[in-house]
């Protein structure tokens, strides 16, 4: 289903009745990602999947959003199905926009689910910062006209070689994405007032524990729990063990 929301075209779906959950898929993907904990929600809950604009079946944001705009999209989502209030289950990046709606709009988040949350900026070596100037400097000697149609070729290639998998496929929303990873939501996360909820996979590649565990240390009575052999996507990897788990944190009677 399609609903206009802030101007733009939001898909999403809803399975079951019951007390809503709104679940927020990762980046590069799409709510699909995410149908499997949509379907099981759905036999007691009221389980809404939102396509984030820019991603699946959703009109891309003209300008270059952060996780404030995420966050007032969501909420104006939730304005557009009437519902004031909901847990919410973020995966990845939808654990970035989960935060900032769960700090910055308290009162319509009943519980919060993070899912391998990003949204913690690592610490960053002087190697890192070395790197990075100089991976500027080659773009802008690349980008002056003596090049020619060569420079741009020059460019692409070098991004393939320094540019992470999800910033080489990001297209038109590379600017959003880069905006994003440079966000630091370390000082929001004791304005959370939502009992949270941390899932994570100990074979995760892309969000290390410290990352998690920092997250649980900042938001007030939060608590994580570690699936062994799972990956980024625990949901797939464990799903018997995460259903039981996230089921167990969104009891049945809770209403929005």
């Amino acid at each position: 289903m399609l609903v206009r929301v802030n101007g733009l075209e939001t898909f999403y779906s809803v399975q079951g009745d019951g007390a809503p959950v709104l679940l927020l898929h990762g980046w590069g993907v799409s709510s699909q990602s995410l149908a499997g904990v949509q379907e099981a929600l759905a036999a007691i809950h009221r389980a809404v999947a939102l396509d984030l604009p820019g991603f699946g079946w959703s009109q891309r944001p003209a300008a270059v959003w952060g996780t404030v705009e995420y966050a007032q999209h969501v909420a104006g989502f939730l304005d557009a199905q009437g519902i004031p209030r909901a847990a919410v289950l973020g995966h990845s990046f939808g654990g970035r926009v989960a935060i900032r709606l769960a700090a910055e709009h308290a009162a319509r988040v009943s519980r919060l689910v993070l899912v391998a949350s990003a949204g913690i900026r690592p610490p960053r070596s002087a190697r890192y910062y070395v790197r990075i100037g100089l991976v500027k400097a080659a773009r802008a000697l690349l980008g002056l006209p003596v090049w020619g149609r060569l420079g741009p070729r020059l460019i692409a290639r070098l991004t393939e070689r320094v540019g992470s998998r999800d910033y080489r496929a990001a297209g038109a929303m590379r600017p959003i994405l880069v905006r994003l990873v440079n966000e630091d939501l370390a000082p929001v996360l004791a304005a959370i007032q939502a009992p949270t909820l941390l899932l994570w996979g100990d074979r995760d590649q892309e969000v290390p524990r410290v990352a998690m565990e920092r997250i649980t240390g900042g938001i007030p009575g939060a608590r994580m729990v570690v699936f062994p052999g799972a990956g980024h996507f625990p949901f797939q990897d464990a799903p018997p063990a995460f259903q039981q788990t996230l089921e167990a944190f969104l009891p049945e009677g809770e209403r929005g």
